[in-house]
């Protein structure tokens, strides 16, 4: 008997699971966790519906994987069935290896390590787990399988990864800057010369994919009270390293203990309800510093945040740290704690990167940036960075 599953999704309508080996990855513990990892990680606390998790993102871009390779083995592209389940499996497990909220404590929980480099260990031991089924969906990930396009799929420029969260979270946060016609540049997808294009007839498509890319970053992602708060929950984790503040969660070992004794599945443990209970548990804390940034989160009483054009300057840095010091009666250099500065910085599309190309009828292939009226030029392609302080309101 054929083994299918039928997957309800808001954003995509059904998806379907027809494959033993894949229903048995999403049945695994690892890929379970996923379900309480938030997607936008505290963007909610602007877009009251952005609570999606890294799961639903997993199993839309796995819906996408799908659609692609249906399209490029109707238009003549080889992939065998072996390919074709790798190739499911790698985008299906490309962000298994997110902590806690995602992006915001990117390096932060567990420094030196990025969520890429935790996917690959996690699903090496899959692979193990599943006697080395995985071996092809690790090469494919890790972009040593011959047949380049398949990786591009998963991790590039015009990737099945941004087609779907960005659809996905412009539907949660309800911001239609974000909205792409994705099914239609699936369609226009080919093959040359081993690698993925898009057929001319896709360019305005792509084009308005890239454009959206740059809105959603602006408008969602590194939005300033967004951007604020996840600032503030660095902060937290960073103090309570700093006093090796206990929690009876999970989170205590990440917080005081070196992250070298983690094991993969103590990382597997814990997610943004553990994190999210110490935080709680640390509202009341007797450092000052570390209960008044968890009070902030739990009540979402954030820190004023402005913008700039240039470096923060001097003189309002140290009046907003003098301010704080006295309103919270902080101990000497405890007011750095509160008046965070930083950088933020997005680039729309990165033409020294793993570019979009375009295969024109007469064969001839262009880098999108350089077609003729080309809407990504060299202007929308710069990279646009933006100084912030944060600060204790008045």
């Amino acid at each position: 008997m054929a083994i299918r599953k039928i997957i309800n999704d808001p954003v995509h309508g059904f998806i379907t699971v027809d494959d033993e080996l894949i229903l048995q990855i999403i049945a695994h513990p690892y890929y379970q966790r996923l379900r309480r990892i938030h997607q936008m990680a505290l963007a909610h606390l602007v877009y009251p519906g952005a609570v999606h998790t890294r799961l639903h993102h997993s199993l839309g871009a796995y819906h996408l994987m799908c659609n692609a390779l249906n399209e490029l083995k109707g238009k003549g592209v080889d992939i065998t069935k072996e390919e074709e389940q790798a190739a499911k499996i790698a985008i299906l497990l490309h962000d298994i290896g997110h902590g806690p909220f995602s992006h915001a404590l990117e390096n932060v929980l567990i420094e030196g390590m990025h969520h890429e480099e935790i996917s690959l260990l996690l699903m090496k031991d899959l692979n193990k787990q599943f006697d080395g089924k995985l071996q092809m969906s690790l090469d494919i990930f890790t972009n040593s399988y011959h047949k380049k396009f398949l990786h591009q799929l998963v991790s590039g420029q015009l990737d099945v990864d941004r087609l779907d969260y960005l659809s996905r979270d412009s539907f949660f946060s309800g911001v239609s800057e974000g909205v792409i016609g994705y099914d239609r540049i699936i369609k226009m997808l080919a093959v040359h010369n081993g690698e993925l294009m898009v057929e001319e007839k896709g360019i305005y498509s792509t084009e308005k994919f890239i454009v959206a890319r740059r809105l959603m970053y602006w408008q969602v992602y590194l939005h300033k009270t967004v951007l604020c708060a996840e600032q503030m929950l660095k902060q937290i984790v960073r103090r309570a390293k700093h006093i090796k503040a206990f929690t009876s969660t999970p989170v205590n070992k990440f917080i005081n203990e070196p992250i070298e004794t983690v094991s993969l599945e103590e990382f597997c443990n814990l997610d943004d309800y553990d994190l999210l209970s110490a935080i709680k548990e640390w509202s009341r804390h007797p450092d000052t510093v570390l209960s008044f940034l968890c009070k902030g989160i739990i009540d979402r009483s954030l820190l004023k945040i402005k913008y700039f054009n240039q470096p923060v300057d001097e003189t309002l840095l140290k009046e907003k740290r003098e301010a704080a010091q006295i309103k919270l009666n902080l101990c000497n250099g405890d007011e750095e704690w509160i008046v965070i500065t930083g950088e933020a910085s997005s680039s729309t599309y990165n033409v020294k990167d793993e570019n979009i190309q375009i295969l024109f009828k007469d064969g001839t292939v262009r880098d999108i940036s350089q077609v003729d009226d080309a809407l990504i030029n060299a202007g929308v392609s710069a990279k646009i960075k933006k100084y912030y302080i944060c600060y204790l309101r008045d």
